[in-house]
């Protein structure tokens, strides 16, 4: 990667974060139906990225939803991701996609949208087919940026489940349906062995992988990764079992936990042979201080590094646990979740979004993942201290 801009996205992102605003989110309860709340995750000069959860208070499953609120400030919506999204002067319409509509009693779905414009936050109800439909509540005091307006859905195949690992302690993690489930249980002494192995994939540095019993998310072991700086200084594990049988459509869900803060420049904690990309690896990692993926043969990142492109994604949190998930598709599709929830700018849908997966989708991908490694490696600065553990892989979305 050209590490020559960093130094000026890091003054330009610095810039831009001056203007961030944060508001809380509304929630707006319906009587046998749904309940939906809105929430502004991030503002930029002219624009904004929302958010709506949609939750299940009942105790059967719905089968379909609708949310709805009117603008007060003239906002537009431009892009929306795994919603139907309609705008009709101020009022918009959201109704559920395919692999989103079901949602069992206690869980929740969320959707998300790109937007321009100023104005308060709206007011948002919530029904389902049959059932009543809520009046809003008085909208809330606090500042809202504008949206920008477009029906436009995301092709993401996985509805994005309402969960959150715990941040320090020990949680029963479900592994239905994975083709390969591990929490580094098998593993004695300190050596990583068994049903793992330590991989320095292009070179070695001071890096080091070990079995740790201080700090663990589920069981009373993890992988313990201490990595260093400098280029090249790689360090991962891997499953020994082949992941061939997993198909076409690769879930995965680990949880990682770490010490020190994404740095500027260029780090994985997480790789994946691509067998269909001359054996180039597809990276997990993170870049100004936020999260991204890196395609090893031609160097694209996801999001764009750009002020815009790197407010659409999230750092990684330290000094708790993280429940990270993805979905990559051999038809070149790519979802990411942190604890639980979508992050728009690590997202491949199939249509060029500038500042998102524009620069990713310059040319045919089309992924067939072989392997998947965890651990450390740097491109220039930054040490870091990393955990992992309830580490699964399979052809359906497991879950935290």
């Amino acid at each position: 990667m050209n590490r020559r801009r960093v130094a000026a996205l890091g003054a330009a992102l610095a810039a831009a974060a001056t203007g961030a605003v944060v508001v809380p989110a509304i929630a707006h309860s319906a009587v046998g139906g749904c309940t939906a709340s809105y929430q502004v995750v991030s503002t930029w000069n002219g624009g904004f990225q929302g958010q709506v959860t949609v939750a299940n208070p009942g105790t059967t499953t719905i089968t379909a939803w609708t949310a709805a609120w009117t603008f007060a400030g003239g906002q537009a919506i431009s892009q929306a991701w795994n919603a139907n999204l309609t705008q009709s002067g101020t009022s918009v319409t959201a109704t559920n996609v395919t692999w989103n509509g079901s949602v069992p009693p206690g869980a929740s779905t969320s959707f998300g949208f790109l937007g321009t414009g100023t104005g308060p936050a709206p007011a948002i109800t919530c029904s389902t087919p049959g059932g009543p439909s809520p009046s809003p509540s008085a909208t809330s005091s606090s500042p809202s940026p504008s949206a920008s307006v477009s029906p436009s859905a995301s092709v993401s195949p996985s509805a994005s489940r309402s969960v959150s690992a715990s941040p320090s302690q020990s949680t029963p993690t479900t592994c239905s349906g994975a083709v390969f489930c591990d929490g580094f249980e098998s593993q004695t002494g300190g050596t990583i062995s068994g049903a793992w192995s330590v991989s320095f994939v292009d070179c070695q540095g001071a890096g080091t992988a070990t079995v740790d019993t201080a700090v663990v998310h589920g069981g009373a072991k993890s992988a313990r990764i201490d990595g260093k700086a400098g280029y090249c200084n790689h360090v991962m594990v891997k499953p020994t079992a082949s992941l061939a049988g997993v198909g076409s459509v690769w879930y995965a869900r680990f949880y990682v936990r770490h010490s020190t803060a994404l740095p500027p420049d260029h780090v994985a904690f997480a790789a994946l042979k691509d067998t269909a990309d001359g054996g180039r690896d597809l990276r997990m990692g993170g870049q100004n201080g936020a999260l991204q993926w890196n395609r090893q043969s031609d160097d694209a990142t996801l999001p764009a590094q750009s002020p815009v492109g790197v407010s659409l994604s999230k750092p990684l949190p330290t000094g708790r646990w993280n429940c990270v998930e993805f979905m990559i598709d051999a038809r070149g599709l790519l979802t990411t979740w942190l604890d639980g929830a979508a992050i728009t700018g690590l997202q491949v849908d199939g249509t060029p979004t500038p500042d998102v997966d524009q620069q990713w989708l310059n040319r045919t991908w089309r992924p067939q993942v072989s392997d998947l490694r965890l651990g450390w490696e740097s491109y220039g600065n930054g040490d870091d201290t990393l955990w992992f553990d309830d580490v699964a892989v399979g052809a359906a979305r497991i879950g935290c």
